[in-house]
């Protein structure tokens, strides 16, 4: 059972758009809290993303209500998040909508009939998904702990809304709104706690930091696996392929080394595949492979086959605070990075000295670092430093520790 701190609070009610099917951490966070002896309920959407459209077997009344490795799962109504600025509002409000309608139902509580004992939101896109979360602490009096993994409004800037328009600054107020009502919130990186503090006005002491860690199954990645291009270095970038990932950094890249022995693989699927499809077929690379989503289970094996792994993002002041947990997953599977990220990601790469970095949206160096890398006579060093740095600084047993101890401590 958890260590006691204070109060043990052993019932979690857990607040998150998107959970299993969907290829999201949290399903993992909430499967290991029951494993510890947590009675854990979640509260989401049915499963649509990124795809936008409900999963086999999901939707219209399939599935509403399931029992999964420990954890009791309800699925609120919503519509889909189809292709569209309108389409993705609707969805963002319908689970909001629907969500916080099932929060304030007689059928929100324990498995004895009570309140549950904290509310944990796993904070993503859109930051609303707090709303459900305020519904049911305003209700039954019960703490709020939000681990903020997309900071709003400014997530909002990576998918194109200006910082002077009048949609950002409605969803500032909005997202200060529902901050402030938050008892504790966690960060997973440290350069985020001035964006809080200085725009929504959040004192320190309610700031905790936690970084995210990597699931068991890239830390069990093997290096026997036969590769696509033997005779090629083979590099994988794994994820959400969108605005903030600036695919088109990679694809510029590999223009630049058309005629050197690399292999690029794109392992994901969102908003932006097609457009960068179509960019890479514009400047002609045959040396890129998209293989489009896959599930969870099958990545140690794309992992297996990479020399090195890829992280790109925007140029952006926001995201430069952010680190994308794909770089925890690298790490923990001993990956050599290779990067065009600023900020945070930029300063884990460097001070791991597990691979090489540039600027964000930066091809030429990018181009470059993968040179230096293919050149490069001792590659394996390079996985040695990340797996030892992923051990002292993003283990799973360290996040769990430090999420418990808040759990047992918020509002004492």
């Amino acid at each position: 059972m958890p260590k006691k701190y204070g109060i043990h609070r052993k019932s979690i009610l857990v607040i998150d758009q998107y959970y299993f099917p969907e290829p999201f951490r949290v399903t993992a966070i909430c499967e290991s809290l029951a494993n510890k002896g947590y009675e854990v309920q979640v509260v989401t959407g049915t499963p649509n993303y990124p795809e936008g459209h409900f999963y086999s077997g999901y939707g219209h009344g399939q599935r509403v209500d399931e029992t999964r490795n420990g954890v009791r799962i309800h699925r609120c109504p919503i519509l889909p998040s189809k292709q569209g600025a309108v389409n993705r509002v609707l969805n963002y409000y319908s689970f909001v909508i629907q969500a916080t309608r099932f929060v304030r139902s007689k059928e929100c509580v324990t498995s004895s009939g009570k309140p549950f004992d904290v509310v944990y939101v796993n904070q993503t896109s859109p930051v609303m998904m707090g709303e459900p979360a305020i519904a049911y602490k305003k209700k039954y009096n019960v703490p709020i702990v939000l681990y903020c993994l997309d900071l709003w409004p400014d997530s909002l800037v990576a998918g194109g809304i200006r910082r002077k328009s009048f949609i950002y600054k409605y969803y500032a107020q909005v997202s200060k709104t529902i901050y402030q009502k938050m008892d504790i919130i966690v960060l997973a990186s440290r350069l985020q706690f001035g964006h809080l503090q200085n725009n929504m006005q959040i004192q320190q002491a309610r700031i905790r930091y936690i970084p995210q860690y990597a699931e068991d199954i890239f830390s069990e990645v093997s290096n026997n696996v036969k590769k696509p291009r033997p005779d090629h270095i083979n590099l994988v970038f794994a994820g959400n392929v969108g605005k903030a990932q600036s695919l088109d950094t990679i694809i510029n890249a590999a223009a630049r080394l058309k005629s050197e022995p690399v292999s690029f693989h794109i392992v994901g699927s969102g908003s932006e595949l097609d457009r960068v499809h179509q960019l890479a077929r514009q400047r002609q690379v045959n040396n890129v492979i998209f293989h489009g989503r896959k599930p969870l289970s099958d990545m140690p094996d794309f992992y297996a086959m990479a020399d090195a792994m890829l992280v790109t993002l925007q140029a952006d002041d926001l995201l430069s605070l952010t680190l994308p947990g794909k770089v925890q997953s690298y790490m923990a599977a001993g990956k050599t990075i290779i990067g065009a990220v600023d900020g945070e990601a930029q300063r884990v790469i460097q001070e791991s000295k597990s691979g090489y970095c540039g600027p964000a949206e930066d091809d030429e160096t990018l181009a470059t670092n993968i040179l230096k890398f293919i050149h490069t006579q001792d590659k394996q060093k390079f996985g040695e430093n990340a797996r030892t740095y992923y051990e002292r600084n993003f283990s799973e047993k360290n996040f769990f520790a430090e999420l418990e101890k808040i759990f047992d401590t918020v509002n004492l």
